[in-house]
């Protein structure tokens, strides 16, 4: 196999286990009335506590789609907003406890998803997995 032919091979297997996981994930939201950017949502929130700015930039949207999602996760109850306890000018979101319950109930049923897939890897690949997308996907690797 030439390099150029790795190259592209790389891409295709990279390109399908998108379409799997986003495939899941579409059907996680479609199950519980979330869109696949609402997903990703409360995904970025799990563990961490963005600004508004940050999150619609993680996101690509412009900061009124971002204020419209916020605003539709906060009516169910999913998220809240508060002053940065750092720049009382900047918003911050996070999960409430009910949008923590909903996200560690995808998360688990995310898992149980991927499961098959995930267990015809043996331990050493899965984390030999983890360290190369690592590589891939830290700051300033996307062009």
């Amino acid at each position: 196999m030439t390099p150029e032919d790795s190259v592209d091979a790389l891409i295709d297997v990279l390109v399908r286990s998108t379409f799997q996981v986003t495939g899941m994930l579409t059907r996680l939201g479609a199950e519980n009335d979330l869109s696949l950017t609402q997903i990703r949502v409360l995904g970025i929130l799990r563990d961490r506590r963005p600004r508004v700015t940050e999150l619609a930039t993680y996101l690509g949207l412009d900061k009124s789609s971002m204020s419209g999602l916020i605003d539709r996760a906060e009516r169910r109850g999913l998220l809240a907003r508060d002053k940065n306890p750092h720049d009382g000018r900047a918003v911050d979101v996070y999960l409430t406890p009910a949008g923590q319950e909903l996200t560690q109930r995808l998360f688990v049923e995310g898992r149980r998803a991927l499961a098959p897939a995930i267990g015809r890897l043996r331990p050493e690949q899965r984390e030999q997995l983890i360290g190369l997308l690592d590589t891939i996907l830290e700051p300033g690797n996307d062009q």
